[in-house]
């Protein structure tokens, strides 16, 4: 039993030492999924784990700008950052980036980014520690239509039923036309079988 309850105990030790947390500093900021901070003196580049947010760097995308904006502001006035990495993630990606859990005054980024609706879930290849976390947030900030989630279908439904009426109109001015050019053609045929 003593044997069970040491092997128990060290697991638990072992993953929370594979999960443990690393004060960082901030190097830069890139954009709204993506910084380089300075762990041990060694400049590092991270992606953060588990979302995706709208591009702003080469391309600009719709909230790309301020999901930017909004997690360098953020970085800058953390008091302090952490990072983490999930013992079911690959280290780093194939940019050699590090992936990471970023935490800003014992928050966590990643959470803060999907609740502003300037992110989504995404880059799921296992079960991460803290995805069910963003899976809520991201199903709330959806809901609420919050950020990237903002209904922009109401505009193209609005577009969509403007051309449509325009098209019957045209129609109708068309149909009328011909109808005209029928209705001619026909009294022009019954005239000359009336004369006959």
């Amino acid at each position: 039993m003593k044997l069970i309850f040491t092997i128990l105990i060290s697991l638990l030790l072992i993953n929370n030492v594979e999960a443990k947390k690393l004060e960082v500093s901030l190097d830069k900021c890139v954009d709204g999924d993506t910084a380089w901070f300075i762990l041990n003196n060694e400049n590092i580049k991270t992606r953060f784990l588990a979302i995706d947010t709208p591009e702003s760097t080469n391309k600009i995308e719709p909230f790309g700008k301020e999901a930017s904006d909004y997690v360098c502001n953020l970085l800058k006035n953390a008091d302090k950052i952490e990072i983490e990495y999930d013992p079911n993630s690959d280290k780093l990606d194939k940019y050699d980036r590090h992936l990471v859990w970023v935490f800003i005054d014992n928050e966590l980024l990643q959470d803060k980014i999907i609740k502003k609706g300037l992110g989504e879930v995404a880059y799921l290849y296992d079960d991460y520690q803290y995805t069910d976390i963003l899976k809520t947030s991201e199903l709330i900030a959806k809901a609420n239509k919050i950020g990237i989630w903002q209904d922009s279908f109401d505009y193209i439904y609005i577009i969509v039923g403007i051309l449509i009426i325009i098209l019957i109109i045209i129609i109708c001015i068309f149909n009328k036309k011909i109808r005209k050019k029928v209705l001619t053609k026909t009294k022009n045929k019954l005239k000359k079988r009336l004369k006959i």
